[in-house]
């Protein structure tokens, strides 16, 4: 929505995410950036470093720098969850590192065992 490339931002970037009942985020983090994330609509249950917060619709929550984060729907219907980050990485593919695959990808090569910490 607002990025570098699209406003000329030079310090974050916001977007939003719309989730169906029960689909995920899967885990990853941001080694240079909080992340800001506001539920519009919905509900979420975000866990942080394997740790569950249910984030209700109209909430906030900060997830800080290098948090290992995953965001699952818990609504019936449609969550919205708006998102800003901040600041920049110094390059766009150093800011989101997944940390387990999604739908039909491979697991990142370089991602510990389930169970295990990085």
């Amino acid at each position: 929505m607002v990025t570098p490339v699209t406003s000329g931002s030079s310090s974050g970037f916001c977007g939003a995410v719309r989730l169906a009942p029960g689909e995920t985020v899967t885990e990853h983090y941001h080694p240079y950036s909080e992340e800001y994330l506001y539920v519009a609509r919905g509900r979420l249950k975000a866990e942080l470093d394997g740790e569950a917060v249910e984030v209700a619709q109209d909430h906030a929550l900060l997830i800080p720098r290098n948090v290992r984060h995953r965001l699952t729907s818990t609504a019936a219907g449609e969550t919205l969850a708006v998102f800003q980050l901040s600041p920049l990485a110094p390059r766009p593919e150093l800011g989101h590192v997944d940390t387990e695959p999604g739908p039909g990808d491979s697991p990142p090569a370089d991602a510990p065992a389930q169970g295990e910490r990085a």
